[in-house]
């Protein structure tokens, strides 16, 4: 069965999440380079099978597309020319990255690893995929 991949990019760093192959668990898988993200999803895509990639979309808390939202949209239009077999969508990722925080404050994570960007980077495309599998649910 096909996975859903998430990604919460940045333009330094980029969270990736996957689910399990029956879609119910969302969990961070890692943090990369932005300027290595389609190498590495060109890697990972070879070795698993993946139905769709959710792309945090960064909006402010109006509505309004934050000053990254045109890269996002661009990384979008590469993603869908590159791999056309996988569905592309954006889903908002709006406060993922202060849930993510929290999440990694609660679950006793030492002081030393919380600071770790990363770590952030990851659970936020985690929370981002846990959001779009439960509006599919919804459904």
């Amino acid at each position: 069965m096909a996975r859903v991949l998430a990604i919460d990019y940045g333009t330094k760093r980029t969270g990736i999440a996957v689910t399990d192959p029956l879609k119910l668990i969302a969990s961070p898988l890692e943090t990369v380079s932005t300027a290595t993200l389609l190498d590495f999803l060109g890697a990972y895509l070879t070795d698993e099978s993946v139905e769709a990639i959710v792309v945090g979309e960064p909006l402010h808390a109006d509505g309004n597309p934050t000053q990254i939202h045109h890269l996002v949209v661009g990384l979008v239009r590469k993603l869908r020319k590159t791999y056309p077999e996988i569905t592309v969508e954006l889903h908002d990722e709006s406060f993922t990255s202060e849930d993510a925080k929290k999440v990694i404050l609660q679950s006793g994570t030492r002081k030393k690893k919380r600071r770790d960007k990363s770590l952030v980077d990851k659970v936020s495309a985690a929370l981002i995929l846990s959001d779009y599998l439960e509006s599919k649910r919804l459904w």
